[in-house]
């Protein structure tokens, strides 16, 4: 029996990501320090997104899944270690939508745990996003050149954590931990379509 799992499941983009968009995600630690020599999979794991049905499509008829089960199914090609993309289509308030998250195989509940969050999230009545979920589409959308990690330069307790470019008018460019960003940073970073949804509280 698979001990049960400590992962976050967390949303990482608001809207619908298109075939540009869904591509930079399902990448977007590309930039993490020791790349290749590192267990990324922590970085990863319960991480899910709202792709379109043209992408999900796209998905299932690149490779014959690595298995399907009822509403959704896993692609064959792992990223790091025993996480891969599970690809779910869900009916949610009476529509049909899709949605890609990395999820850990080893753990055969992980898939269905996904699937009951995305439901949750995406059946509150009233469109809301938490602090993480603003934190975690502004460095979604952020240009690899404008967002990192903090490296050997910052103290040794916060190396490996995120880190973004802000503008502070006179006082110049500052590279900040994304986690200490202010309200009114993450109000500018954010487009102006989410910037006025109301704080939802973290699950």
């Amino acid at each position: 029996m698979n001990p049960p799992s400590t992962t976050a499941i967390r949303k990482v983009f608001e809207g619908v990501a298109d075939r540009r968009q869904m591509f930079r995600l399902f990448d977007r630690h590309a930039k993490r320090p020791m790349r290749g020599d590192d267990d990324a999979a922590a970085r990863y794991d319960g991480e899910w997104f709202e792709i379109t049905a043209a992408e999900h499509d796209t998905m299932f008829n690149i490779l014959p899944p690595l298995w399907m089960r009822g509403e959704m199914f896993a692609l064959r090609e792992f990223l790091t270690g025993s996480i891969t993309s599970i690809f779910f289509t869900l009916s949610i308030d009476g529509r049909i939508r899709y949605f890609h998250g990395y999820c850990d195989i080893l753990d055969r509940l992980s898939a269905d745990r996904m699937r009951v969050a995305i439901i949750e999230r995406e059946s509150r009545p009233v469109r809301a996003m938490t602090r993480e979920e603003r934190l975690d589409h502004i460095w979604s959308e952020t240009h690899d050149d404008y967002r990192g990690y903090a490296g050997k330069r910052w103290p040794q307790h916060l190396q490996g954590r995120r880190t973004i470019m802000c503008y502070g008018g006179h006082a110049g460019a500052t590279l900040k931990l994304l986690d200490d960003l202010t309200d009114a940073e993450i109000s500018a970073k954010l487009p102006v379509q989410l910037r006025t949804l109301p704080e939802a509280l973290a699950a």
